[in-house]
């Protein structure tokens, strides 16, 4: 099955794609859905970005501070992490409190944070996970050791609903060199597949963002169907936090979807015009040297 994302964008209504002008953000009460990530003070990736992607798509969004950083669009000087007692507090007393639709994980950091994760999605019985797997930075360095790969793939990733790599972290996850070709997307996306648990509606949406071309294809698999997701490859350097974006789009869609290839097929779309409108944003004093990120809220925002 192959969808055509250049023919599928979506538009200002962040709910109805058959509407368009503006809207209401939340009609009722909307999903509460909740990030457990790391902080980008420049707000382009991590918890911050994802928030304003989950308001963007009728979400209400939680957070769970994972990580601290000191970042802005020319890098990241400073990392702290909070201890695993602390993220486990965090989302005792949140999932206590609130009804959580959708779960998505992302920076973690740390083995201990890894585990403390896993136990505690499981103890509270959220199955509604967005796994995005952040193990290795744009630059190529690694964002989790050996030991702590070791649990996000034997103890996390079995939780996942969709399980959303790109091709070095798939590669890291399978402990081998990421696919290099579509071809092995396929055979890699299967792989994959085997880590989670073995039951319907288990997905993994594999971003083929590194392999070089004009074109975007992603895959979407779930042991049986294998979805094409193909887009343009736009022209910017602003796309610090599109795994992010991504991943906080699908778990904002979940709740209101009416499956997972619509969620994702609509969260696909939403980030192509994101990205398409990135250079709007003019966020840092040196653009020219900066990586900026994509605009989560263009569909609240007028196009000069």
């Amino acid at each position: 099955m192959i969808l055509d994302l250049m023919t599928a964008m979506a538009t200002p209504d962040p709910r109805d794609s058959s509407t368009g002008g503006a809207c209401r953000l939340f009609n009722g009460a909307p999903p509460k859905v909740l990030s457990i990530a790391g902080v980008d003070p420049s707000g382009g990736a991590g918890l911050l970005a994802d928030i304003k992607t989950f308001t963007a798509l009728g979400a209400y969004g939680c957070g769970v501070v994972a990580g601290l950083t000191a970042q802005s669009t020319q890098g990241v000087t400073a990392v702290q992490l909070p201890s695993a007692e602390f993220i486990g507090a965090q989302i005792d007393t949140l999932l206590a409190d609130v009804e959580i639709a959708a779960v998505k994980t992302g920076m973690l950091g740390q083995a201990a944070n890894v585990q403390m994760v896993a136990e505690k999605l499981a103890k509270h019985g959220q199955d509604n996970l967005v796994l995005d797997p952040v193990m290795i930075a744009k630059s190529g360095d690694a964002l989790l050791n050996k030991e702590a790969t070791g649990l996000l793939r034997d103890a996390l990733v079995p939780l996942a609903r969709v399980l959303t790599p790109n091709l070095p972290e798939a590669g890291a996850l399978l402990d081998e060199r990421g696919p290099e070709t579509a071809k092995e997307m396929t055979r890699t996306c299967e792989r994959l597949h085997r880590l989670l648990r073995q039951e319907n509606n288990r997905w993994v949406l594999l971003k083929g963002g590194h392999l070089p071309g004009g074109e975007l294809i992603d895959l979407l698999y779930d042991g049986d169907r294998m979805i094409e997701l193909r887009a343009e490859r736009f022209d910017t350097r602003h796309t610090h936090g599109t795994g992010c974006a991504l991943s906080a789009a699908i778990t904002a869609l979940l709740p209101q979807r009416e499956d997972i290839p619509a969620a994702v097929t609509h969260a696909h779309a939403w980030l192509q015009q994101a990205i398409r409108r990135a250079d709007e944003l003019k966020i840092s004093r040196t653009p020219q040297t900066g990586h900026g990120p994509v605009h989560h809220t263009h569909a609240l925002c007028i196009a000069e």
